[in-house]
């Protein structure tokens, strides 16, 4: 049987794009700035059995524009482009590649930490426009530093090994209370201001909610350290983008790097856009030589064993109600 698969934005790397076409499976792909409006065109017009997503919103139009879906697919793990409630009122279920990407992003997150607080952006700018300024420079060593941890799952526990070697001290704090076993350089907290509070450097690596939308506003800024580092490579609703910047110009946090930013791209005005001491990448954490294969050949395989019948994993299924 041949079946047809929607890609949306960027697509799959192409190891996977040939792993389909081996198993009967027409490909169409949309562009990273399609709108949903455009994406429910061009999906009423394929008629996908599966669909494939990378950016863009999956709304309930872009979903209803295709009568023959059978299974959704993340190309990663967020799913908050996707309208998963509609999805599953269409019993339709969503999937999505986990374990495919962690290490990608808590190397990413690693190395952003480690440009942000040696200032390297900044200092590789100056030295192209004529500036070497060896006087002036002083750079944060980790070691000793309190890293604390908003969120705990594959990245956050990955980006925890790879600091070991910095002679640093953890603070997690997860939404569960549930007790976790963590190395002895590394303590669980119980609250976000008992982490605020304490923590040299926060990095983000939670899920999007309505409790984590915002999390980064005024009031919580307001309980860090002065001179407090952030980095996000979550996703960019949980940080009031203006209080971070009216936090920067008051030199209460002394540097962010954010991988995903509330709108993408962002537009010219946005207000980090300006600072010397704000690092902004593409959302490309998740991207890499492995990573790319990885999530595009976990999410062939899971479309492909819901629309032939066969056994799917379930832990790769975020409404499994659909599938029980």
């Amino acid at each position: 049987m041949h079946f047809r698969v929607f890609m949306t934005g960027s697509g799959i790397s192409e190891v996977a794009r040939q792993f389909l076409e081996n198993n009967h499976c027409t490909l169409a792909q949309g562009t990273p700035q399609d709108t949903p409006e455009e994406l429910a065109a061009k999906i009423a017009a394929f008629d996908p059995h599966a669909l494939i997503v990378r950016q863009g919103q999956i709304t309930p139009a872009v979903q209803n524009a295709a009568p023959s879906l059978k299974v959704i697919c993340k190309h990663g793990v967020g799913l908050d482009n996707i309208d998963v409630d509609h999805a599953t009122s269409l019993g339709i279920p969503v999937m999505f590649t986990p374990g495919a990407n962690f290490e990608s992003v808590a190397e990413h997150t690693l190395a952003l930490i480690l440009a942000l607080t040696r200032y390297i952006p900044f200092e590789n700018t100056r030295v192209k426009q004529g500036t070497f300024d060896k006087k002036h420079y002083a750079g944060l060593e980790l070691k000793g530093k309190t890293i604390g941890l908003i969120g705990y799952g594959p990245i956050a526990r990955r980006l925890l090994q790879l600091l070991e070697p910095f002679g640093v001290n953890a603070l997690v704090c997860r939404r569960s209370q549930q007790k976790i076993d963590l190395p002895a350089y590394a303590r669980q907290v119980d609250s976000w201001n008992t982490l605020f509070e304490k923590s040299d450097i926060i990095s983000l690596h939670c899920p999007l909610t309505p409790d984590t939308t915002g999390l980064i506003n005024a009031d919580n800024i307001a309980r860090m350290k002065r001179g407090v580092y952030l980095i996000n490579t979550a996703r960019g609703a949980m940080i009031a983008e203006q209080a971070l910047a009216d936090a920067l110009q008051t030199g209460h946090i002394a540097g962010a790097a954010l991988d995903t930013l509330t709108t993408e791209p962002p537009p010219a005005n946005h207000p980090l856009m300006k600072w010397d001491n704000v690092i902004i990448t593409p959302h490309v954490g998740g991207s890499s030589d492995l990573s790319l294969t990885n999530m595009g050949m976990g999410a062939a395989k899971n479309i492909l064993a819901v629309l032939r019948g066969e056994p799917i994993d379930t832990a790769a299924v975020k409404n499994k109600a659909v599938v029980n």
